[in-house]
């Protein structure tokens, strides 16, 4: 393991924690059905080629987050391959969030990549600095 493996794992699971949401409520938000956290889980594994998820039960607080907020509802079904499953599905609240969490995603992103990419600030820009 080299010198900056634990700082790059501690990165992204920060990263990832503030991501998940908003990438449930799109994989949601896109769906014509409800889905249970597995295929919510394997949506995200093969969208985001595992970046995002770390372990699949890391999924269910954020689920239970995003519905407790009525982002999502959910209702237990049973299944015949095993126990019952709880299906999630967009909520018309959830889809709103799911517009603005967008836009500010957009936001975000562009000026995280302008600054890694090292675009000059322009002259001024910076607060307290003489013009």
């Amino acid at each position: 393991m080299g010198e900056t493996d634990a700082h790059l794992k501690k990165f992204q699971r920060e990263l990832s924690s503030g991501t998940v949401a908003l990438v449930l409520l799109a994989v949601l938000g896109s769906s014509d059905e409800a889905l249970y956290g597995y295929q919510l889980a394997k949506a995200l594994e093969t969208g985001a080629g595992g970046v995002l998820l770390g372990k699949q039960s890391a999924l269910y607080p954020v689920l239970r987050n995003l519905e407790a907020s009525g982002l999502l509802s959910s209702e237990v079904q049973p299944s015949v391959s095993g126990p019952p499953r709880r299906y999630y599905r967009i909520t018309d609240l959830g889809r709103e969030a799911l517009a603005e969490w967008r836009e500010a995603w957009n936001d975000t992103r562009d000026a995280v990549d302008r600054m890694i990419e090292g675009t000059p600030i322009e002259e001024g820009a910076i607060e307290g600095e003489p013009q």
